[in-house]
């Protein structure tokens, strides 16, 4: 049942939006921004300055278009059906679409060590992930947060009742109502609801910094047949982007707050440096990677294995 939820692939959708986006617009896809159709991370910082169509002009971009998807499998049904370009989001999704035949490309890990957390319900909530056993918890399927809670609680020994299907803000307001016993959380709304009294029993960084999350940057393999040089390009790019947040760190940070829609303090909190990688593809990086794909393989969450170098764009690692 969780393999089907992770992923649906648009078996209708068969490009008939591919040319939407006209010859010199690049599509890409995010995760969630609170101020709507908008890049994030770096990469947003880099176009918010003005910097990032200067640096894709090389590979005949004049317009980057943004679309906005509340989780991964949603971003996947998009790549599949042709209305994207580019996708920019966590590794799972990415991974599972990846092996159920979506037609994608790595272009780089613009994103490492994402940490998540399992946070507990107030009145008589659990207080270990022993506690656990036998009780329903909220995650956003199909994410990294998925993927890390799926791995704590197999590494714990504990089965859950009932593992619910739920978007962030939806887990927010049932953990208010004890509907649900916890809930997995991105580090962001972990220290948000800490503010507010929530505890967390476990965190990814400090229990199972072995289950830390990673976002990718893919490229379809239409959109790369005919614009080959987006692979340097666009890896310069993000190259470039992480080095101007890390040297403009409170505009970075700032900007990081009004694209996700939370208090300065917290994203101050939980938004790290050494997560903006140097490189596109930074050996510990490629290790996370690599362990979460050999995870939802054993899961069967991933029908067929693959090697990452066979994911790859080509002349990306070169």
């Amino acid at each position: 049942m969780l393999a089907a939820v992770l992923l649906v692939l648009a078996a209708a959708a068969c490009g008939s939006s591919a040319a939407a986006g006209g010859s010199g617009t690049l599509r890409v896809g995010v995760i969630g921004s609170a101020v709507g159709n908008k890049l994030t991370r770096a990469v947003g910082f880099l176009d918010e300055r003005g910097e990032l169509l200067p640096a894709l002009k090389a590979a005949g971009v004049t317009r980057i278009k943004v679309a906005t998807f509340q989780n991964g499998p949603d971003l996947n049904q998009a790549l599949a059906g042709g209305s994207l370009d580019i996708g920019m989001y966590g590794d799972t999704p990415a991974l599972v679409g990846r092996g159920q035949g979506l037609p994608t490309r790595l272009l780089s890990l613009n994103s490492v060590r994402l940490d998540a957390a399992i946070v507990a319900k107030k009145d008589g909530g659990p207080a270990s992930l022993k506690d656990l056993q036998g009780k329903v918890i909220g995650v956003q399927t199909g994410s990294y947060i998925h993927r890390y809670l799926l791995g704590a609680l197999q590494q714990a020994g504990v089965k859950p009742k009932q593992i619910i299907h739920m978007y962030t803000p939806a887990i927010i307001a049932a953990l208010e109502k004890g509907s649900i016993d916890a809930g997995g959380l991105v580090s962001a709304d972990q220290a948000a609801e800490e503010t507010k009294g929530y505890r967390s029993i476990d965190v990814a960084s400090r229990d199972h910094p072995d289950l830390l999350g990673t976002s990718v940057t893919v490229v379809t393999e239409k959109y790369l047949s005919g614009h080959k040089d987006i692979v340097k390009v666009w890896q310069q790019a993000e190259t470039k982007a992480s080095q101007v947040a890390k040297a403009n760190w409170a505009g970075y940070t700032a900007y990081v707050a009004k694209t996700g829609g939370y208090a300065p303090q917290v994203t101050l909190k939980t938004t790290l440096k050494d997560q903006l990688p140097d490189e596109p593809f930074p050996a510990d990086g490629l290790k996370l990677l690599d362990g979460t794909k050999t995870f939802l393989v054993r899961q069967n969450l991933v029908k067929k294995d693959y090697t990452l170098d066979s994911w790859l764009a080509p002349g990306a690692k070169a």
